[in-house]
């Protein structure tokens, strides 16, 4: 997927363009309209913040965007590209290169380091010398773990595991990070350390953040503040 110049997107156009969205889950003979007519531009190096009831689709917009599912209707753009036609091969490259996922549950392997389990998506996209490691002990450190990179995820607590998933989500220095819940399983102190943290990394690095919570401190951290409710998006 070509960005940049070569992708025709004028300086100071949208990173992100979501249009029409439509989404529509179907069991048998009944069908559940889960979005409707949602459409989004989001600025580079801005965070964008949504909320909304549970079940509202806030994790099936993030999933679309993510390419990790394909709308019923509409289209979705990064950089002028169109990824809601891409090949599977396509999508792979653009979720790996150009994005960073934080979910509510870390995901992290069991049987993989913190360090390695930073390492995992450098490794995924071929990059595995010793600049690759270099830049994941210097997202461990900057989330506070430099102590307990060699802890496997087993022996850190759930603050600490949400950590390494947010140095992670940095490591492939992506232009889009797309986090679902990030605090959603942690407790209040835990929450908020890890919204300061990351919007804060987040600013230190430029990239651009779509954020869905419940969590009304978050909510008010965004630079564009979203509900979504009936499957249409509003202002907040």
């Amino acid at each position: 997927m070509n960005e940049g110049r070569d992708s025709g997107v004028a300086p100071g156009s949208p990173i992100l363009e979501v249009c029409g969205l439509r989404k529509v889950f179907r069991a048998g003979s009944e069908e559940l309209t889960v979005l409707e007519d949602v459409s989004l531009a989001v600025a580079e190096a801005s965070t964008v913040v949504i909320s909304g009831e549970s079940g509202s689709g806030k994790s099936t917009l993030l999933h679309l965007i993510g390419g990790l599912d394909t709308p019923t209707a509409g289209r979705i753009s990064f950089r002028g590209t169109e990824i809601t036609s891409r090949s599977e091969a396509e999508l792979v490259e653009y979720r790996n290169r150009r994005l960073g996922f934080i979910f509510q549950l870390h995901y992290l392997l069991r049987d993989f380091t913190a360090l390695e389990n930073v390492l995992m998506p450098a490794a995924i996209a071929g990059a595995t010398g010793a600049g690759a490691r270099r830049r994941a002990e210097r997202l461990l450190e900057q989330v506070g773990l430099a102590g307990r990179r060699r802890h496997y995820p087993l022996e850190l607590s759930g603050g600490e595991r949400q950590r390494v998933a947010v140095a992670r989500a940095l490591m492939n220095d992506p232009q889009l990070i797309l986090a679902d819940e990030p605090t959603g399983s942690l407790d209040e102190h835990n929450a908020a350390q890890i919204r300061e943290l990351l919007f804060g990394l987040v600013g230190e690095y430029r990239k651009t953040m779509i954020l869905v919570t419940h969590s009304r401190e978050i909510a008010a951290a965004g630079d564009a503040r979203l509900v979504l409710e009936h499957g249409r998006l509003r202002r907040a």
